[in-house]
């Protein structure tokens, strides 16, 4: 099977992803806003400030900046709070993106994601959820986060209405206290009020079960228990070891698949794929395992992959692409039956970022020449060297990504797959300006399984279960996805 060479260019990347507009800082303070009856207030132990660097009753972005103060007596760990900025969607079929242009406590280790509300209002539908990573760090007693400039838009770049907006101030122009935005701690409302029957709670009153649920209309499960490449259950279990070539990655590679070796320990069968170079195109090796068929749509995806932010051998630095992803054929460009969801962790950086960066992405469709994408993507920019457990689930109204049990990402409907894809892994650079030496060096990137449960929507802590159950039973492979 012959991908598409769908992968961005570096100027496609960049362009896509660049800071279009950035508010100038002004002065800082502001005279606190008295508290809304019934809100949660700085007894919760902290407060939060917002401004707006873009006041307009229409604007190309709205621009909520926030700071988080701490007003307890004990540190406050920042992993555990997220703030919720409510707005009304331009309309039902409109998606959006989220930016930071700069925090004091870097933008890398502050994330966002939208939700819709489960009761709308005539002034909410939509929210965006900010959170911190552990690079965020902790606040002690009396301090602050300092500025966190942020902003979102229209995926379109349509000019986006904000007076129905339930958080915004069009004269909150300097920092002040604003019960329009909630912030939660370990799930606990501490502060603000959110609009009518939408209180925010994280994780949810009742947890999720750990039993997968019965039932399904089919499961592909593969513990990759195989000598090599050239065992031929690989094919027989519907695998293939991508020889030809073709892109994506630097011109000339090639795919070899006596890179993909498999290894046992500790009663466990490992995938492991190799991509080696020299620096030039005639010694870079890519390596690809993917389906054969392309019969997998809604449900959940899973799979446990190693990323390496360094290689086994050699220099380190080369721009590469480490992936666990669905996709099916661009039939032409623009077209809008085409579909693609990635887990892409890049150790190195490329496509504009300088460091590691994980990106995953849900792919509207794309043109090549002249580049232009429809995408939707959430990243986050600090190292995931190690073992992780990536799980993808679709359904009719959103894509989500979770990593290690907790949610990366939520995508929008405007994304949901029209045809079905196939199932890959792959490991390729970018290009070889990352790391100019002739020196050889090989990176390597590892497959412990992959589970996909179709038209099912399971938890982390069901996929969890699942594998235990498998494992348990001694099952290396189950395949009952229908052809079609």
């Amino acid at each position: 099977m012959t991908l598409p060479d769908h992968r961005p260019t570096e100027r496609g990347r960049t362009r896509l992803r660049a800071v279009l507009a950035t508010a100038a800082a002004t002065a800082l303070g502001a005279t606190a806003l008295a508290a809304l009856p019934g809100t949660a207030t700085a007894a919760g132990g902290l407060t939060v400030q917002y401004r707006t660097s873009a006041p307009g009753a229409t604007a190309d972005q709205s621009e909520p900046w926030f700071k988080v103060r701490n007003t307890a007596t004990a540190p406050l760990p920042l992993s555990e709070v997220k703030l919720r900025y409510y707005f009304k969607a331009d309309s039902p079929e409109a998606t959006y993106r989220f930016a930071c242009s700069w925090a004091a406590k870097g933008c890398a280790n502050i994330t966002g994601i939208f939700g819709n509300l489960a009761n709308p209002t005539d002034t909410a539908d939509r929210y965006l959820e900010i959170g911190f990573t552990s690079g965020a760090g902790s606040l002690a007693p009396g301090t602050d986060t300092g500025d966190m400039q942020l902003r979102f838009h229209q995926s379109t770049w349509q000019p986006l209405r904000q007076s129905d907006d339930y958080s915004f101030g069009a004269s909150q122009t300097a920092y002040g206290d604003w019960t329009k935005v909630t912030a939660t701690r370990a799930g606990s409302l501490v502060w603000g009020t959110a609009p009518a029957g939408n209180t925010p709670t994280d994780p949810p009153t009742t947890p999720p079960p750990t039993t997968p649920p019965p039932g399904g209309s089919g499961i592909l499960w593969d513990d990759f228990s195989y000598t090599s490449h050239t065992d031929p259950k690989i094919s027989a279990n519907g695998w293939s070891v991508r020889a030809n070539s073709g892109g994506p990655g630097v011109p000339g590679a090639t795919w070899d698949p006596s890179n993909v070796t498999f290894s046992t320990g500790g009663g466990n069968t490992v995938m492991t794929m190799e991509t080696s170079t020299a620096g030039t195109a005639a010694t870079t090796e890519h390596t690809e395992v993917l389906t054969k068929a392309t019969k997998f749509k809604n449900g959940t995806y899973a799979a446990r992959v190693r990323f390496s932010d360094a290689p086994r051998s050699g220099p380190d630095g080369d721009r590469l692409v480490q992936t666990f992803f669905t996709i099916n054929d661009l039939k032409a460009p623009m077209a809008d039956d085409y579909a693609e969801y990635d887990f892409e962790y890049l150790p190195n950086g490329g496509w504009g970022e300088s460091a590691n960066i994980l990106y995953t992405t849900s792919w509207e469709t794309y043109n090549p020449d002249p580049w232009q994408a429809v995408n939707q993507h959430t990243e986050s920019r600090q190292s995931y060297a190690g073992w992780h457990d990536l799980v993808l689930t679709i359904d009719d109204t959103s894509v989500k990504y979770y990593v290690d049990g907790r949610l990366f990402g939520t995508h929008d409907a405007a994304y949901l797959p029209e045809r079905p894809m196939s199932i890959n892994f792959n490991q390729w650079l970018i290009d070889l300006n990352g790391q100019t030496s002739t020196t050889p060096r090989a990176y390597e990137q590892q497959v412990d399984y992959v589970l996909h449960i179709k038209d099912q929507v399971l938890t982390p802590a069901q996929v969890t279960a699942r594998i235990t159950a498998y494992r348990s039973a001694g099952t290396a492979f189950e395949d009952t996805v229908p052809a079609t």
